[in-house]
């Protein structure tokens, strides 16, 4: 309701969304969970692989690769589900169009093939009880996509549809730029995370260049990009809901300044990929340093959200029909 509580979160669950609209939120919510849970076990699974390197002398490190072999093969049966049932959105938008799923198909395609290009190898490793295995990577990128996906859903459904007409020229715009920006990224990313594979494997180290095109694959989703709209959205919404009935130039400038918000997070985002990809190439990013760096751009997108709810002010009225508009993230 207009001029009613202002609203907890841009995130929080609007009084009048519809029931299927609250099951498509609690299966997200479910899968979210589930894939946080596996993540953090199968870190600490992968931790002996991590101490091996710090030891030289027999006797630790045939322990060690004791260990590791029957961690690897929890890390694997830990993983199973986390791909079977948490990334299950991800598999019918990579195959399909998910009808239930806003992101476009573009986006699902590196996060699937991030996914293929590191559990294969890892099972094989598993069975042949050698080589590098990616299972906690595996597990990361799920569980950071689909918090991504989490906080996009929660802002598109606090948005709104009847706010969305509102906004529905600029919506429109934004949503377009957006993915068109997001499907120029994913196509030439994906060239790059091959062509840089290619390098790896043929001129400087081959057992480097599967790390280095799994990290560049999970580097190439878009996540943060898809947020960018419906998480400025959701924010404008949360401002009128808790403000005074706003005059048209109150809503006229609240929408200019929605817009420079939804730029900012949607081109920052592009900027912070762009940065972060050279390191990647160059075999400074690990996989799980990639999810990572993903899951930092998708946060900072709904801070940004967050920190112009917040600091988007609406004065009291100054006048018949008039609203006074002080915003300190202009």
């Amino acid at each position: 309701m207009i001029g009613g509580m202002k609203p907890a979160s841009i995130f929080s669950i609007p009084s009048d969304l519809g029931a299927q609209e609250r099951l498509q939120r609690r299966h997200m919510l479910a899968r979210l969970g589930l894939a946080w849970l596996v993540m953090m076990q199968v870190m600490m699974f992968a931790f002996p692989g991590y101490l091996r390197a710090s030891y030289v002398d027999a006797e630790t490190v045939d322990t060690l690769d004791t260990a590791i072999i029957v961690m690897n093969w929890c890390s694997l049966l830990l993983t199973v589900p986390v791909l079977l049932y948490c990334a299950w959105p991800i598999w019918r938008g990579f195959v399909g169009r998910d009808p239930h799923d806003t992101h476009q198909q573009s986006m699902n395609w590196p996060i699937g093939l991030g996914i293929v290009v590191a559990f294969i190898p890892s099972a094989i490793a598993t069975f042949r009880q050698s080589g590098e295995v990616y299972f906690e990577s595996i597990a990361m990128f799920v569980a950071f996509v689909l918090t991504a996906r989490y906080l996009a859903l929660a802002a598109r459904q606090s948005a709104g549809a009847a706010f969305d007409q509102r906004f529905d020229q600029e919506s429109r715009l934004l949503a377009k730029t957006a993915d068109r920006v997001g499907l120029y990224f994913v196509s030439i990313q994906i060239a790059l995370s091959i062509v840089s594979a290619l390098i790896w494997y043929m001129f400087i180290d081959s057992d480097h260049a599967l790390s280095v095109l799994v990290a560049l694959f999970v580097m190439s989703c878009p996540c943060a990009m898809a947020m960018a709209v419906p998480s400025a959205q959701a924010a404008a919404r949360a401002i009128v809901l808790g403000s005074p009935p706003l005059s048209q130039k109150a809503l006229i400038a609240l929408r200019a300044q929605t817009v420079r918000v939804a730029r900012r997070s949607l081109y920052g985002s592009l900027l912070w990929h762009l940065l972060m990809i050279p390191f990647a190439m160059i075999g400074l990013v690990q996989p799980w340093l990639a999810a990572i760096t993903m899951l930092v751009s998708s946060m900072a997108v709904a801070f940004y959200a967050w920190h112009f709810y917040k600091n988007y002010t609406v004065g009291k009225p100054v006048g018949a029909g008039t609203v006074a508009i002080n915003s300190s993230s202009a």
